[in-house]
């Protein structure tokens, strides 16, 4: 009689289909009174690694478990933590060591499948067969969203436009030093109602033509691109990067005379850099600090002390307390991949000093590493990265400590696209899709 009761347990994750940032709820029905469940979330990546994440939890009087409710005694996270199957994924027992969980193709989802097992496991889900399970999809894109990719103008990028007739305010989407064109900000970006273009400048064509970096005329070109665009509002423009992205942001909104940001929002990097030249220049001068890079026990690479002490060298320097837009830095202050906190503190007085401090706001997270994504990404305190210049592939260590990091990319995320309606819409809600008709 009890195997039959337990045959008729169900799972429903709603909703099943949504974005990525946006919060579902599991409920385990009809399962025994107080017995002992297993949920697991399970996802194999683009890249065929498997991720896993799971809790214990114990039914209540009517043999149901709410996960945005009820507390788990054990697994990948503990507590009531509605989001915690997707922000505790770990690659699964047995991975190779260093991956790092990015989506490639954002015109397909993330899926999920999430299971309930009878009593509390912690290994061996193979060999066990689930009393319930179902698939959930996760997107980037919303329904409606275009990805469009641009050559022109010698441009590496990729557009993304929000559904609906637009005209839509712009953003420019930079990455840091691993290079490449990375899509999946840019595409929830648009999402919710920004057309946003992301843009390789380490990794681009130009670059691999040329063998050379590009300057600041690329990252303007890039601007008037998308300013001119018909569905975009030229007006209405911003720009993001993280980590190195940070650096080439901050130059082009205090010292381009092309650019002309609405609002600038910096994750995770630094102002040091020489104003005597761009790129290539901020590159070599990291390099040339590079005998301050320290290493783990576990050859993990640490190179948050490449800028320290903070310069007060002005020509070191970008100087913020000439910057006229509004500024969003968000930093985590475990960091050890860069000096973010300390670059922070650093241009926080020099605004203060220049006058221009109203035009800031810090979101500075204690116990958050380098790799602040968006909300629900896996934390993933140390991975392989594969440095541009000398291609050579490291094991960088990006700090933060799980659950803390996961509230901070949930906590900035939300305060992020407040801050871009604000500045890019005037406080005006964009129509962005409805999440929930996925």
């Amino acid at each position: 009689m009890m195997e039959e009761k337990q045959c008729c347990v169900t799972l429903s994750v709603q909703p099943s289909r949504g974005l990525v940032d946006e919060k579902f709820i599991v409920l385990v029905q009809n399962a025994l009174p107080s017995s002992q469940l297993t949920i697991r979330a399970l996802h194999q990546c683009e890249d065929g690694h498997s991720w896993h994440s799971f809790a214990h939890y114990t039914s209540d009087a009517t043999g149901a478990v709410n996960v945005s409710e009820d507390c788990s005694v054990g697994g990948t996270y503990t507590g009531v933590e509605a989001m915690g199957l997707l922000w505790s994924l770990k690659p699964v027992p047995g991975s190779k060591a260093g991956l790092r969980m990015r989506k490639k193709n954002v015109l397909a989802p993330m899926v999920v499948t999430i299971s309930v097992y009878q009593g509390h496991l912690s290994e061996g889900f193979g060999n066990q067969e689930p009393l319930a399970g179902v698939e959930v999809e996760r997107w980037y894109m919303a329904p409606g969203v275009r990805r469009i990719p641009v050559t022109e103008d010698g441009l590496t990028a990729t557009l993304f436009l929000p559904s609906g007739p637009g005209p839509f305010p712009g953003l420019l989407d930079l990455w840091g030093g691993g290079g490449q064109l990375v899509e999946y900000r840019a595409a929830l970006l648009a999402s919710h109602g920004i057309a946003t273009m992301a843009l390789d400048y380490l990794t681009c064509k130009y670059t691999m033509e040329t063998g050379t970096f590009v300057k600041q005329d690329y990252f303007e070109t890039a601007y008037k691109f998308l300013q001119k665009h018909p569905k975009v509002l030229s007006s209405r423009m911003a720009m993001l990067g993280l980590s190195l992205g940070t650096s080439i942001t901050l130059r082009m909104a205090v010292c381009s005379e092309v650019t002309k940001f609405r609002c600038a929002v910096c994750i995770s990097g630094s102002h040091i850099q020489p104003m005597d030249g761009f790129l290539k220049e901020t590159l070599d001068y990291f390099f040339r600090n590079s005998g301050k890079t320290r290493f783990t026990k576990d050859d993990e690479v640490i190179w948050r002390d490449l800028l320290l002490p903070i310069p007060s060298d002005p020509s070191l320097k970008v100087d913020v307390g000439k910057l006229q837009c509004p500024l969003m830095l968000i930093v985590g202050e475990d960091d050890q991949n860069w000096c973010t906190y300390e670059s922070a503190m650093d241009m926080k007085a020099m605004m203060e000093r220049a006058g221009n401090s109203h035009l800031l706001t810090l979101l500075s997270y204690p116990n958050a590493g380098h790799l602040i994504e968006p909300p629900y990404t896996p934390h993933v305190r140390a991975s392989v990265f594969r440095d541009v210049q000398s291609r050579q592939k490291l094991m960088a260590l990006w700090g933060g400590q799980t659950l803390e990091h996961s509230r901070a990319q949930e906590d900035a995320w939300r305060k992020l696209l407040v801050f871009l309606r604000t500045n890019l819409y005037g406080g005006v809600k964009p129509g962005a899709s409805s999440l929930s008709n996925l």
